[in-house]
């Protein structure tokens, strides 16, 4: 059995019959679409598969051109050709008999039903001429009659009409009873033409008369029902056209109309602002109540109006005032409710409740193309969307300060000393992350706006100043901005903060501005183009401005905090200086305890500054840098500040050769705005604090002893604050410089030996 009967056939089986197929058509000069190739019309006698094939010139062609062991080729291919057709043509044979069996009884078996229909077809003719026999004798048999017949009929129709007239009143008078009062109407208006036609004879103007009574009293109760106002708008619709196919007047029914749909419409308006106070309802349910009562009756009375009076156009301007006014009411309840959803926790309620809002009034546009109302809606849900971003930045704003909160908490707790810990990087990854998510969550509430299954997202706002304006500008630009902006507010006086600012947070502020100009501001505002597909054809923020302005703060509160720190450790060196006897101090043993807690003050500063920057350049140092023999006074500007002591003959005065020497030497600038990495930071606090030391110095009088405590102090401060500065040569100065100040304020310059001090600041 072949593979079309039994099933089996597999890809190899159908691709065999394919190519014996193929071979056929090749065979008979067929093309793929069973037409007549050109490549059969080869006259080419030697052409094997042409029609004009010569064995004999092929042959003797064969014998020519090939040798004996071609010819022996030749010949064993042909024969595995001759076989291979002889098998391709069984095996169609064998696959296509049961079609051909099958093809025979099928023909047999239509021959069977085509004699069986012949001989019904034979006696349905013979039962059709007998039916038009019988119909011809029936016709000729009554074609007497015919006219007769039809005058008969057209009387009995004449006298079903005047007894339809007759009795009238009476039809009238019964529907009066069960208040049918549609099929009054009816029947009235199909006898009004006959009566007024005959009206001059006696009968038919007593059925009018009666007629005209029993209408005039259908009139009054339809009046009556119509100015109780108390039935449904589709009652009152039936009685006004009742009342207009009774000629009552337009303009009188038109204002009436209105004036009760007014009072139903109101009402119904009421009952949708007692769901505003005290307690709102959800503005999903309150929307849908007022689509469903509201928007729907309006839309009711729209299409009355229009099918009652569409032949008065005169009564078209008053729908129109109408629907606006009542649109003007509806419209101020709807913006009340929506101005009372102040949680942003969840955006689709209020997103599919406007969607409800602007699919219902699309509507109104096509029951009244001219209308402002769907405008009008389209507005409600514009400012709606707008509301809703400020209330987002709002609560971005205040995320954003609660952060700053919980950070301060965390870094005034015991487990974050001064020196900030290891806590600052954990702080910073947390706060910018926390941010971060923040910014993409109500990114993706806002862009429930854009959805496309939201019909009003297809407006030409939505798809363009909402998401550029609304989103990028008014969303996220001036939430980017309000964190610049309240960063550098850190930076203002305590006394207008009512506290002063922990200088770790300055620290970490900074760092946080930084990260924001790097990659944060880029990354965000990329994000919503992308997901809110951004044109920018009106004018937006370029991300080089916001990331100058996040640059800039985090350069004030680094120069903040430089200040700040600089500061503290000031405080402490100027108490020290102020609250001493410098004149009757004892001779110095030790390094004052000051002068400790500003190197330890100055290594946890260091700490804290590198667990958010990098280290930085520094000036290469010299080999004895860290040598504690290292003098921090020069023996050429100790011989010159110590010449009026040591040398009383000095031609020349002291002080003047320290001014020159000042004029030659680099100027130092204090308050200089510092680097982002620790070795800057570290220079500008130290600084401020070796120039605070030198202003108070420059304040006192000192003694013999104090000169020399000065001196193992400054050799101190020399041994450990080198290492933190960018070139210690800004050290060595400052220092010589305090040196210098106090032994010119000094009553009894006599310096201390250099040894001595180093045994001093080595024991301390």
């Amino acid at each position: 059995m072949d593979a079309d009967t039994d099933g089996s056939g597999g890809p190899d089986e159908s691709g065999r019959r394919r190519k014996v197929h193929g071979m056929l058509k090749l065979y008979y000069g067929l093309d793929e679409e069973g037409k007549i190739s050109e490549k059969s019309q080869s006259l080419d006698p030697c052409d094997i598969n042409g029609p004009h094939f010569d064995p004999e010139l092929y042959l003797n062609k064969l014998r020519r051109e090939c040798s004996l062991a071609e010819l022996m080729d030749q010949e064993t291919c042909m024969v595995k050709q001759i076989r291979s057709l002889d098998s391709d043509m069984q095996t169609l044979v064998y696959e296509n008999y049961n079609k051909f069996i099958s093809a025979t009884d099928t023909i047999r078996k239509m021959k069977n039903d085509f004699k069986k229909m012949e001989d019904e077809m034979d006696c349905l003719s013979a039962n059709m001429a007998a039916i038009t026999d019988f119909s011809a004798n029936i016709s000729g048999t009554l074609q007497d009659q015919h006219a007769q017949i039809t005058k008969l009929s057209a009387v009995h129709t004449l006298l079903r009409k005047l007894q339809f007239l007759f009795e009238l009143p009476a039809r009238l008078n019964k529907c009066l009873e069960l208040k049918a009062y549609a099929q009054a109407v009816s029947f009235h208006r199909r006898a009004r033409c006959v009566l007024q036609q005959y009206s001059h004879l006696p009968s038919f103007k007593g059925i009018q008369d009666d007629c005209h009574a029993i209408m005039d009293m259908l009139a009054q109760e339809l009046r009556q029902r119509f100015r109780d106002g108390g039935t449904s708008a589709k009652d009152l619709s039936e009685c006004v056209e009742l009342l207009l196919q009774l000629d009552e007047p337009a303009e009188e029914l038109c204002d009436k109309f209105l004036s009760h749909a007014r009072s139903r419409l109101e009402a119904d308006l009421q009952g949708l602002e007692a769901e505003i106070r005290p307690y709102p309802t959800a503005v999903k349910d309150f929307i849908d109540r007022g689509c469903n009562e509201f928007v729907s009756s309006l839309c009711l009375v729209i299409a009355s109006y229009q099918e009652l009076f569409i032949n008065h156009a005169q009564t078209g301007e008053l729908l129109h005032v109408f629907v606006d006014d009542l649109a003007a009411q509806y419209f101020s309840l709807v913006e009340r409710r929506i101005q009372e959803e102040k949680g942003v926790s969840d955006n689709s309620l209020l997103v599919r409740a406007l969607d409800r809002f602007h699919r219902r009034l699309q509507a109104v546009s096509k029951l009244l193309p001219n209308s402002t109302v769907p405008n009008q809606g389209t507005e409600i849900v514009i400012r709606a969307a707008t509301e809703r971003v400020k209330q987002y930045l709002a609560a971005l704003q205040s995320f954003y300060m609660d952060s700053l909160t919980d950070v301060r908490q965390a870094l005034a707790a015991p487990r974050l000393s001064v020196a900030g810990g290891t806590g600052l990087p954990e702080l910073l990854s947390i706060l910018s992350a926390s941010i971060l998510n923040q910014i993409k969550s109500v990114l993706a509430s806002v862009h429930l706006f854009t959805a496309k299954d939201i019909t009003f997202s297809n407006k030409p706002y939505f798809k363009g100043e909402f998401c550029s304006q609304g989103v990028r500008e008014s969303l996220v630009v001036n939430f980017i901005k309000f964190v610049c902006q309240s960063s550098r507010q850190f930076c203002e006086s305590a006394g207008d903060k009512g506290g002063s600012t922990p200088p770790a947070l300055l620290l970490l502020l900074s760092r946080l501005c930084l990260d924001f100009e790097t990659s944060t501001i880029s990354y965000i505002l990329t994000l919503t183009d992308e997901q809110f597909l951004v044109q920018h054809h009106s004018p937006v923020t370029p991300v080089t401005i916001l990331c100058t302005e996040a640059r800039e703060a985090a350069q004030k509160l680094l120069n903040h905090y430089v200040k700040v720190q600089g500061l503290n450790i000031s405080q402490m060196l100027r108490k020290s200086v102020e609250t001493r006897d410098w004149v009757n101090t004892i001779e110095p043993r030790n390094v004052r305890a000051v002068m400790k807690r500003v190197v330890e003050d100055a290594t946890s500063i260091d700490v804290q500054v590198g667990l958010l920057y990098e280290e930085g350049v520094r000036k290469a140092h010299s080999s004895d840098s860290s040598k504690r023999t290292f003098s921090v006074y020069s023996s050429s500007r100790q011989q010159v500040r110590y010449a009026a002591s040591y040398t009383p003959s000095a031609p020349m005065d002291t002080n003047l050769l320290s001014n020159i020497h000042k004029l030659f030497s680099e100027r130092i600038d204090i308050f200089s705005s510092v680097e982002f990495n620790k070795v800057s930071v570290m220079t500008g606090i130290i600084k401020i604090s070796l120039k605070t030391f030198l202003e108070c110095v420059r304040l006192r009088t000192f003694g013999r002893y104090g000169l020399q405590q000065i001196q193992v102090d400054c050799h101190y401060l020399q041994m450990y604050l080198w290492r933190f500065v960018s070139d210690e040569n800004l050290v060595h100065f400052l220092l010589d410089e305090i040196v210098g100040s106090c032994a010119h304020r000094c009553l009894d310059p006599s310096p201390m030996e250099q040894s001595v001090i180093e045994v001093i600041c080595e024991r301390g």
